[in-house]
């Protein structure tokens, strides 16, 4: 495939696979030794979130059920709560950390926060962007026109911003939550400071992810010719 050289390699490839696979097994094992700690409160993360949200008068925001691993999400449009049955269900620190986190989202939302609504205005652009970039970017070398090289970089840097913009939605939501959950009578002081240790996990991976992103786009530049290799 005309992506796969030596410079993608040692550029993206490796430096992506290192980084998203560290992230990943951190995130990973601290979910899966806090998720063995059960909160002194007895509280599930469905109820936890229940909480955190009600004691900001959130009353309009539903949770559910979804399945999958750590497919836990906010959704705007709906204004639901959706959390997989590890989370949903746990009166885990980790189930706790994670349903707060996402509910901190739901927070973000009702006071509209900037970077989340940018964030969600990109999502289509960004869906549109990352599929179309590569064939233009296939055209361009493959026939060697810079142009349509140059509009799959713009297209795919949509992909960048969209990754970068994500990093201080997921932290702000992380901050919100180990207020939250202490404020609202779900934990203590001391089991917050361990249901933050699987938030902050987990946000090495939203860090390898824009990191990864940024690799690509360098690379791109550099094989359309806007980027000289030295």
């Amino acid at each position: 495939m005309f992506f796969i050289d030596m410079d993608y390699i040692i550029m993206v490839f490796l430096p992506g696979l290192i980084l998203g696979g560290i992230a990943t097994w951190i995130t990973k094992t601290t979910f899966h030794k806090y998720s063995k700690i059960a909160a002194a409160s007895g509280v599930t993360g469905a109820e936890a979130a229940r909480k955190m949200l009600n004691q900001q008068e959130l009353y309009d925001v539903n949770i559910e059920m979804t399945q999958g691993f750590l497919n836990d999400h906010y959704d705007p449009r709906t204004k639901t709560l959706r959390l997989s049955p590890k989370v949903y269900e746990s009166n885990s620190l980790a189930a706790i950390g994670v349903a707060c986190h996402e509910a901190g989202h739901a927070l973000q939302h009702a006071q509209q926060y900037a970077p989340l609504a940018l964030r969600s205005a990109l999502v289509p652009a960004t869906q549109f962007g990352s599929n179309a970039a590569y064939v233009f970017l296939l055209l361009g070398m493959i026939m060697n026109f810079q142009g349509l090289m140059i509009v799959g970089c713009i297209l795919f840097a949509v992909a960048v911003v969209f990754s970068i913009v994500t990093l201080p939605v997921e932290w702000d939501a992380s901050v919100q939550a180990k207020k939250c959950m202490v404020h609202a009578g779900i934990v203590n002081e001391r089991e917050q400071m361990y249901a933050g240790k699987v938030l902050n996990a987990a946000f090495l991976t939203y860090v390898a992810a824009a990191v990864t992103a940024i690799l690509t786009l360098l690379y791109y530049l550099m094989r359309s010719g806007l980027l000289r290799r030295d």
